[in-house]
């Protein structure tokens, strides 16, 4: 029996009795928690990235996310992660080898990688961004920019010979929303979606228009400014929350990979256990 329906609280559901690969993106805001059957996603879940949450209370949680998937902790015979929160990484580490009895390898720029850091200090690269690049590299294997919708939004290159460029990162949207309603005592916040009009007529929907056609323009600006200091034109694809919102309006971006970062883990850990 599998389920294909989307539930209310968003948990992507598949039943199958044996998922062997457990890949866990920690963000700064978010915690995306999937399982590959083979190449197959069976199953991806978010939760907040809340910093005091303890080993214990993480594996609570994890064994509610798997028992809600219709898994078992046992069926899992290997866990990979990557983090940006070093406080958190060892917390759900932690529950991951509690709950299913694996170590889960950790993503640096140590292991073995398709794509090569071509960049001055490959220990300051991010490790969501080492699995960007990777998940790119092995789905496309041709220049491209991943644009990445998270608490920062970050702009990833890979030149076409699988070279890890660099690339740049700017606020991201909603740590912008917020922010301006910190600072502004008028203001408040919004949520980042399509408005009715890009002007506004209310101060809420004018706070929409800004922030949405704000952030594709600087979004398609990058992207294009990139592009023009690579060697032939690179295939853009979106990640992240807000990657289907955005990308609805933009001029440069293809193509929306909502699991792209799950798949650069997937890969990492095929090519090092």
């Amino acid at each position: 029996m599998r389920w294909n329906h989307v539930p209310p609280h968003g948990m992507m559901l598949y039943h199958d009795p044996m998922p062997h690969l457990l890949a866990i993106d920690i963000g700064n805001t978010t915690t995306q928690i999937g399982a590959f059957d083979g190449e197959r996603l069976v199953f991806s879940f978010r939760l907040a990235s809340t910093h005091t949450r303890t080993p214990d209370e993480a594996a609570l949680l994890l064994r509610h996310v798997l028992s809600d998937a219709g898994l078992q902790a046992g069926s899992i015979q290997g866990a990979v992660a990557c983090s940006v929160v070093p406080v958190l990484t060892p917390v759900i580490t932690a529950a991951v080898e509690s709950t299913c009895r694996v170590i889960p390898m950790v993503v640096s720029h140590h292991l073995k990688l398709a794509v090569r850091l071509a960049v001055p200090f490959p220990e300051q690269v991010g490790a969501d961004r080492i699995a960007n690049a990777e998940g790119f590299w092995v789905e496309h294997h041709c220049a491209g920019i991943v644009v990445d919708f998270g608490t920062a939004t970050t702009f990833d290159v890979i030149s076409g010979d699988g070279a890890y460029k660099g690339g740049a990162i700017s606020p991201g949207l909603e740590t912008s929303a917020e922010r301006l309603s910190q600072k502004a005592a008028q203001l408040f916040k919004v949520g980042i979606e399509t408005p009715s009009s890009p002007i506004g007529a209310t101060t809420e929907d004018a706070l929409k228009s800004g922030l949405y056609f704000g952030g594709i323009g600087a979004v398609d600006e990058i992207v294009r400014r990139i592009s023009g200091a690579m060697d032939g034109k690179p295939k853009v694809v979106a990640t992240g929350g807000l990657a289907s919102v955005i990308s609805r309006d933009s001029q440069t971006i293809q193509a929306v990979d909502p699991i792209l970062t799950l798949k650069g883990l997937r890969a990492i850990y095929l090519a090092n256990r």
